[in-house]
């Protein structure tokens, strides 16, 4: 594809993203960018919380996958389905109840202000990170279609896609973010759906044949329970899904600040669980479009490397017209705005009310431009990581990134677990030092665990060893106090 056709195709989209966004945000206030004034509607939220899940990431990994991990991945979330459940029927009751802004305010009012601080900073880290990487991995390939054909760096492409991120989120935040969103959903899903069918044309298949073709390959086995010590194993996954949902989404203040959004408590349960349902269905088309695209790779000898590839490989051939190739970057873009456009109004959100204590210490205009200039540096701090991740950009240096995001939820989930479930106070003042030595202990138990436990290798249910580990030191260090009475 030339690059000029990817750079129209990037600047429409983008001139419908500003005009939605325009036209949503208009007069928002602080509430609006934080809140969205709670009067979100219903289905636009449960579609936006789809965006926003689904980043760049999945988009170009999830068909790649099916290769090494077959569709284990819907072990997982039928695991996600139920920690929608506990999100919906636990943790949304008590952020409605407590009408908090940012969810670490709740640690604040349970525990004090340094496990309120602590918090902010182990989602800061963790979103930073996390949603750096994932806009990385993106900027890639737009280095490869774009910027590189036309001899431009890469650190003017890490400027430019935050530069437009930041541009659609600047006015409205959540109020804007929640229609854009959505609007990414359509053309998300729509992508995966249009590739699918010009795969299935391509290959000469009926309905009927697509799907007997696609159970009968090996790579559509979907559960796995006969080796414990398989990171594909059922249980692993399964309860990796529960506690992963409950604590990357509940406790994030990234996709809950959509659905806190709505109007009621009870709407946003219903928006929980209807786009969490959803999801499951939009991974399960990645899954399906993975297979047929390994069928077609294999029946026309494409040459392509590692997995990851495979998608853009086969849209981008000569054997598709050019409009699969479009789709194929529409859908890429979408996914990659949509997370990155979230994260840094969560990032905004959080910074300045949990860190800087915004709306406890300044007024309405002062916090306006406090907010602005807060949203700029988060979109400056993301290009800074973006650039750096090109700069370092091996296999484990990115692993290392996602490890480290990952250990930061674990005292997270501990935390709002031992605050939710136990009536204890704790010594807040020790708060900080058990949320970084948790982790340090579950690293240590990780790298040893083969020549410790017998050969046996932690994966996703590594979060929750984290958690539990944090809630006991919680526990230890509630010793000798009264119980707090909410």
């Amino acid at each position: 594809m030339s690059p000029f056709v990817i750079i129209a195709t990037i600047a429409a989209y983008m001139a419908i993203l500003l005009l939605i966004a325009h036209i949503t945000g208009r007069n928002a206030d602080n509430n609006g960018f934080f809140t969205g004034n709670r009067r979100s509607p219903q289905l636009v939220v449960s579609l936006a919380m789809i965006g926003a899940a689904i980043s760049g990431v999945t988009f170009v990994s999830v068909p790649g996958s099916v290769a090494t991990s077959s569709f284990s991945y819907m072990q997982m979330i039928f695991g996600f389905v139920v920690g929608y459940i506990v999100i919906a029927f636990v943790l949304i009751p008590i952020f409605y109840r407590l009408n908090v802004v940012s969810l670490y305010e709740y640690l604040n009012i349970r525990f004090g202000v340094s496990s309120h601080k602590t918090g902010a900073w182990l989602f800061f880290v963790s979103k930073v990170l996390g949603a750096s990487l994932r806009v990385f991995v993106v900027c890639t390939v737009l280095q490869h279609l774009v910027f590189a054909p036309l001899g431009l760096p890469f650190w003017l492409n890490a400027f430019v896609t935050m530069a437009l991120v930041w541009l659609y989120t600047q006015q409205g935040g959540v109020k804007s973010i929640v229609w854009t969103d959505a609007f990414k959903t359509v053309l998300l899903v729509s992508s995966v759906v249009l590739c699918i069918v010009y795969v299935v044309r391509e290959l000469g298949y009926s309905a009927s044949e697509t799907f007997s073709q696609i159970t009968s390959h090996s790579y559509s086995k979907t559960f796995f329970f006969d080796d414990v010590n398989d990171e594909r194993y059922f249980w692993k996954q399964f309860l990796a899904g529960v506690f992963m949902v409950v604590a990357m989404t509940g406790l994030d203040q990234d996709l809950m600040q959509k659905v806190l959004s709505s109007r009621s408590a009870k709407e946003s349960q219903r928006n929980m669980i209807v786009s969490g349902v959803l999801q499951g269905v939009v991974i399960f088309l990645f899954l399906m479009l993975g297979v047929l695209l390994y069928i077609y790779a294999e029946r026309t000898n494409l040459v392509f490397e590692g997995g990851d590839n495979l998608f853009g490989a086969v849209a981008t051939s000569s054997a598709f017209p050019m409009i699969v190739g479009i789709i194929f970057v529409l859908g890429l873009i979408a996914s990659t705005y949509a997370a990155a456009g979230s994260a840094l109004t969560a990032l905004t959100t959080s910074f300045t009310v949990d860190i800087l204590e915004g709306q406890s210490r300044f007024e309405e205009q002062r916090l306006r431009k406090i907010r602005r200039w807060v949203h700029i540096a988060m979109a400056v701090l993301m290009s800074l990581a973006i650039i750096a991740f090109e700069l370092w950009s091996n296999d484990s240096v990115i692993n290392l990134v996602y490890g480290v995001a990952g250990y930061t939820y674990g005292p997270l989930l501990g935390m709002f677990a031992f605050g939710i479930f136990s009536k204890r106070q704790v010594r807040d003042k020790y708060v900080p030092l058990i949320a970084i030595l948790s982790p340090i202990i579950c690293f240590v138990l990780d790298k040893n665990s083969e020549a410790w436990f017998g050969g046996y290798r932690f994966g996703f249910e590594l979060l929750i060893l984290n958690a539990t580990i944090t809630a006991l030191g919680l526990y230890l260090a509630s010793l000798n106090m009264k119980p707090k009475n909410e």
